[in-house]
């Protein structure tokens, strides 16, 4: 009997991760939904906008009592600035209201309509950052060459687009997706436009080191379901991902052999 090949952890940033499975926490109906699918996506990164989250620093209900930050590793982040400057200040008041806390996941975004990262802004404010102290995942577009500055720069994770950020579209180019695992030495997890669990387990079977998505979930009917749905689909994909498919033919082959059967 063969035995099941023994996955290892995901790590980023000297952090070891059991799931693959990143979620965010905005568009939620109310923070017990949050919290529930949160559970049923197994998910131990979390991400939120700092800029429209309460922390704790304003009355009333806040993200960390049903993230709390002995159970989940928390992933600030820079949603909603369009300049270096903004994403920079952003991470600095991140670091500020969770007591030195370094993780971040860093975007620039360029416009309004399509929410495309803006690389020049996003490789100053990496630069900055990183000098800075912080360990940096970055959202980017699904160009091979700015991933790989990007690395250089020293980000610790790289997190291209797989079409636009809430749009449920897919992966639309899995080609260029399949070009940055192939050169990156960091992990590589698909970061927008997930759609349905096809689309996360295309994702970890083209090699991602993992998927973050946050609209997947909680736009679906029912967002706790989807959850659940999208561990399991993370899960299929990075097994069939390491077992490997089989080669693709251009011609039909039986399952069965012609050899040695019955004729008549």
């Amino acid at each position: 009997m063969t035995d099941f090949f023994q996955d290892q952890p995901l790590r980023i940033a000297g952090h070891a991760f059991a799931s693959r499975l990143l979620v965010g926490t905005g568009k939620y109906q109310d923070f017990d939904e949050t919290a529930e699918a949160i559970a049923a996506s197994g998910a131990e990164v979390v991400t939120f906008a700092v800029r429209r989250t309460n922390l704790g620093q304003e009355a009333g209900p806040n993200l960390l009592d049903v993230v709390p930050p002995e159970r989940f590793t928390l992933l600030p982040n820079t949603a909603g600035c369009y300049t270096a400057k903004d994403a920079v200040r952003t991470c600095k008041l991140a670091r500020e209201l969770l007591d030195g806390h370094k993780l971040v996941k860093l975007e620039v975004l360029g416009d309004d309509s399509t929410l495309y990262p803006n690389v020049v802004e996003t490789l100053k404010a990496a630069e900055e950052l990183l000098k800075d102290g912080f360990d940096v995942m970055v959202y980017t577009s699904d160009d091979p060459i700015v991933a790989k500055e990007l690395e250089r720069l020293g980000c610790c994770a790289i997190m291209p687009l797989g079409s636009l950020i809430g749009s449920g579209h897919g992966i639309q180019n899995p080609h260029n997706i399949r070009l940055i695992i192939d050169q990156a030495q960091v992990p590589v997890l698909v970061d927008a436009g997930i759609g349905t669990a096809s689309d996360a387990a295309m994702a970890m079977e083209l090699g991602c080191d993992g998927v973050l998505m946050n609209s997947a979930i909680a736009h679906a009917r029912q967002p706790v379901l989807m959850a659940s749905a999208m561990k399991k689909a993370v899960e299929a994909g990075r097994e069939a991902f390491l077992a490997g498919r089989m080669p693709r033919r251009q011609t039909a082959e039986p399952s069965s052999p012609f050899a040695g059967r019955i004729n008549g």
